[in-house]
């Protein structure tokens, strides 16, 4: 540990000395270079090399090992379980950013300069705090199942029961399960929605709610001419921030259901196909994939904030 942090200090020391020589416009250029040159070498690294490595192993048949093949994928695209991995993910990617934006959005309205404000946003931002397998955990907890005539230490299946209702079993029936795991998600990422959507909401000014209010706009049509224009590059920022990471979705899945019961998703395939199977030139192909999804929304939530700046 010590060598390496003396290591990285020989470099930005070396780094300084350099840009020390450059003078002008061009010594400014040369200057950004230097300093970028360190985070471009470490990405390379961890980051660029490894991702090459992926797609070579999946082009080279399930063991990865193998001549150049796409089998791999065919096989994503074939097999009726990968099929129904791609489904779920496609679920979740809908529901997922749509639901948690919406619901974050309506709380940041409805709590607005209220009384209380700052508590009642803590407690709706306070599952952001809580790690995705602890979520899981807590949520495997609410869903737990027993018997009708057994006492219950599900509070979901508890409510049933007194409501007079058959205890259900939320983690085994499909697609019933999916959804189930979904609202996990949603519930974490609502507190983030409302944060970034509540601020968005503040730094609109008040002379255009003001003239708004005299011209006699008020409710929804408030809503939907004055708040929704004014918020809306944070409208994108948070649906593509959280469908990346939905995208990614891991730990809920496995923690919860470990992928069985037509649960599992991309990236829960892609662990379960590497280190469980023994295909990761599968697994690599799905990591590939997970990859090039990911792409397009980040290109476009670019795009807008440079539209917006």
């Amino acid at each position: 540990m010590f060598f390496a942090v003396a290591f990285f200090a020989a470099v930005f020391g070396l780094v300084l000395f350099l840009a020390s020589l450059f003078k002008g416009r061009k010594g400014e250029q040369a200057q950004g270079a230097l300093f970028a040159a360190p985070a471009v070498l470490l990405l390379s690294i961890g980051l660029v090399y490894p991702a090459v490595l992926t797609i070579i192993q999946s082009v080279r048949g399930k063991s990865g090992e193998g001549g150049f093949t796409l089998s791999n994928y065919a096989a994503m695209f074939t097999q009726p379980e990968l099929l129904l991995v791609l489904r779920n993910t496609a679920l979740w990617v809908i529901l997922v950013p749509f639901l948690a934006t919406a619901i974050g959005l309506l709380y940041a309205i409805l709590i607005d300069r209220a009384r209380g404000e700052a508590f009642a946003k803590a407690l709706i931002f306070l599952p952001m705090a809580i790690s995705m397998v602890g979520a899981g955990i807590i949520w495997k907890f609410v869903y737990q199942y027993k018997q009708t005539e057994r006492p219950q230490i599900g509070l979901l299946n508890q409510i049933l029961k007194s409501l007079g209702f058959e205890t259900q079993q939320f983690l085994l029936e499909a697609p019933l399960n999916t959804l189930m795991l979904i609202v996990v998600m949603v519930w974490i990422q609502a507190g983030f929605a409302m944060t970034i959507l509540s601020a968005a909401i503040k730094a609109i000014p008040d002379d255009i709610i003001e003239a708004a209010r005299l011209d006699g706009v008020s409710g929804l049509k408030m809503f939907r001419h004055i708040t929704l224009p004014s918020i809306r590059a944070a409208l994108v920022v948070v649906l593509t921030t959280i469908a990346i990471g939905t995208l990614k979705v891991f730990d809920i899945v496995r923690t919860m259901t470990a992928g069985q019961f037509d649960t599992s998703v991309v990236a829960n395939e892609f662990y379960s196909q590497s280190f469980r199977f023994d295909a990761p030139g599968l697994g690599a192909a799905l990591a590939v994939l997970l990859f090039i999804l990911v792409i397009p929304i980040v290109v476009y939530n670019i795009i807008q904030m440079r539209k917006e700046a």
